[in-house]
């Protein structure tokens, strides 16, 4: 939350790409965080829906003890399938599926975090063409996770804690709609 809380609120109203989070939460616990982030930056933030459309300015949350999945279409899919590295919702999963659909039009970030979920799916996206970014282990309060993608793949950009909202800000305007109803670099 704290990294959120440092990166969202630069990210300007209309920011052009759609950013789906997962964050790791008690899976049987009610979910304030859409609230509590929308209440931070000025895009909209929402827990995703099964079969929900992205969309521009809007970030979506993967509802707790749900994986959240890219579907090639464009929209999301919900999953109750077993755990990935003891999470549900995992980073993996999300990750791995959005490189499916979206290949080199996807930009992935791995932030602090004490499990190595998120590496595999990264280094997956890497794989697939996508631009890749992780907090810089240095500034994480827990680097667990950007050293695990650092071992499993050449990522794009290490970023301190304080560069990445600037950076993802100046992302957005450089990106375009295309006819499919993703987004790519123009």
């Amino acid at each position: 939350m704290d990294a959120l809380s440092q990166i969202l609120p630069v990210l300007p109203a209309g920011f052009p790409i759609p950013i789906a989070l997962v964050l790791h939460v008690h899976p049987s616990k009610p979910s304030y965080l859409a609230r509590v982030l929308g209440s931070r930056c000025a895009l909209t933030v929402k827990e995703a829906e099964d079969k929900e459309p992205l969309a521009p300015a809007t970030i979506y949350l993967a509802p707790p003890n749900y994986h959240l999945l890219v579907e090639q279409r464009g929209c999301f899919s919900l999953s109750v399938d077993e755990p990935v590295l003891f999470s549900r919702p995992a980073i993996d999963v999300l990750f791995e599926s959005a490189a499916d659909a979206f290949g080199p039009e996807l930009a992935g970030l791995l932030l602090t975090g004490g499990s190595e979920d998120g590496a595999r799916g990264l280094a997956e996206i890497k794989r697939k063409g996508g631009l890749t970014m992780v907090q810089a282990p240095s500034t994480a309060s827990v680097p667990t996770m950007p050293q695990a993608a650092l071992r499993l793949a050449a990522i794009d950009h290490v970023l301190p804690l304080g560069e990445i909202g600037q950076f993802l800000a100046r992302l957005g305007p450089a990106h375009a709609r295309n006819e499919r109803g993703t987004w790519q670099q123009s």
